[in-house]
């Protein structure tokens, strides 16, 4: 049995609307999943497959770390798409630079975040103390460099080329059967 502590503001996520949610997670991923809402601790339990029950303490930590329950659960589905999460805390020396910090990553309205999602193909979310992406190998490298990058004070523009230059190498490498 593994356990998971989640956030007290994203454990009605983890349960979702009437048990649908933690349904879903312990049917897809062969678990069964015994929530106190009081501490936040989830306990798992393999019911089913060994190896889809490895994944699911990654699935609730997705989402107690703010992503949407089926971006979190779309984890089960690809064998390579894992979670990553990079402690913000580790890269800063008070709460002032935490803020600036996750501002830069954030973006004005969003939009920094936005353009790392949508260069990279992965799916981030920045939460308290964390940066959290699900993606594939390749897009969850090119997240951190791109992340480590902004928390290093790297220029906007300087991360923004970086990423489009991954992302060409990235849609390069699918498009390795089409005809040229």
């Amino acid at each position: 049995m593994q356990h998971v502590t989640v956030p007290q503001d994203r454990i009605g996520v983890v349960i979702g609307s009437g048990g649908e949610t933690m349904r879903e997670i312990e049917e897809r991923a062969g678990v069964r999943l015994d929530v106190d809402s009081e501490s936040g601790s989830v306990a798992i339990e393999e019911t089913d497959d060994p190896v889809a029950a490895l994944v699911a303490p990654d699935v609730i930590k997705a989402i107690g770390r703010g992503f949407k329950p089926e971006t979190a659960l779309s984890i089960l589905d690809h064998d390579l798409r894992t979670l990553e999460l990079i402690d913000l805390s580790e890269h800063t020396r008070n709460d002032n630079d935490l803020q600036r910090k996750k501002g830069r990553i954030i973006g004005e309205n969003g939009r920094t975040r936005e353009l790392i999602e949508e260069l990279t193909g992965a799916n981030v979310v920045i939460y308290g103390t964390t940066v959290g992406a699900v993606g594939g190998p390749e897009e969850l490298q090119v997240v951190r460099r791109a992340v480590g990058m902004l928390l290093d004070g790297a220029p906007h523009g300087a991360v923004y080329s970086y990423l489009e230059r991954k992302s060409n190498e990235l849609n390069d490498d699918v498009s390795f059967n089409a005809p040229r």
